[in-house]
């Protein structure tokens, strides 16, 4: 697929591109992926059935959740900008039988090529990373089919997240690399109701996820001022 959109951060590329081969180490970088997996995985089993459901992984990454995903009886579409994500995805679905089709490509592109295809969606973790978050949800609703369900997440804008999420995350408990994120691309939970409503979308809930550091553990919350999960769907 030609990938057209220009709305992506080749920095953003490059930085995790260089962790591909470590995607899948459960003690690596991608600890916290692998730690918050079980608690995006819940949040949307609770709002969904999966079993044979058509479902699109935007910024799938290495796969984590994608093979979850499968693993439950969805028919699961990976799509990540980073060849080399991808191809660790592939490779890894393949070494344990996990029935997964995995591209490279952007949000925008495939929603031009596949319009109302999917019954879920599910975008964890990617619009603090691009230019235009704005983009990717129009993108979303357009591949949603109608009733269709999207799932995303990302990191609210406040003095707070800066602490827990770039000062704690990076640099006192080193959970992520250092330079992971930025904090003026976060995004404040009234801007992505906003954007929502400019895409057709309908806010259903939404839940904060906390870290728990004596116990390293992580569990959801009512508490959406640092991490948190948006559960939408097309009207």
């Amino acid at each position: 697929m030609a990938i057209f959109s220009n709305n992506v951060d080749p920095a953003e590329i490059a930085k995790f591109s260089l962790l591909a081969e470590d995607w899948w180490n459960p003690f690596g970088s991608s600890k916290p992926l692998h730690d918050i997996n079980p608690l995006r995985f819940e949040f949307i089993k609770k709002y969904t059935p999966l079993s044979n459901m058509a479902i699109l992984d935007i910024g799938c990454g290495g796969g984590i959740l994608s093979e979850s995903l499968a693993k439950e009886g969805g028919k699961v579409t990976g799509i990540d900008l980073s060849e080399d994500a991808i191809k660790v995805a592939t490779l890894h679905s393949q070494d344990q039988n996990v029935s997964v089709t995995y591209q490279v490509a952007s949000a925008e592109d495939y929603a031009e090529e596949f319009p109302a295809q999917f019954d879920i969606i599910t975008c964890m973790e990617l619009l603090e990373h691009v230019p235009s978050p704005d983009s990717i949800i129009q993108a979303c609703a357009t591949l949603l089919k109608p009733k269709g369900h999207l799932f995303l997440s990302t990191i609210n804008r406040n003095p707070k997240a800066y602490l827990y999420a770039i000062l704690g995350a990076e640099y006192l408990l080193k959970l992520l690399p250092k330079g992971t994120h930025q904090y003026e691309k976060f995004i404040r939970p009234i801007e992505m109701a906003e954007m929502l409503h400019q895409a057709d979308l309908q806010l259903a809930h939404m839940s904060g996820m906390h870290y728990h550091p004596i116990f390293k553990t992580y569990s959801l919350t009512d508490d959406v001022s640092v991490n948190y999960l948006v559960h939408c769907y097309k009207g």
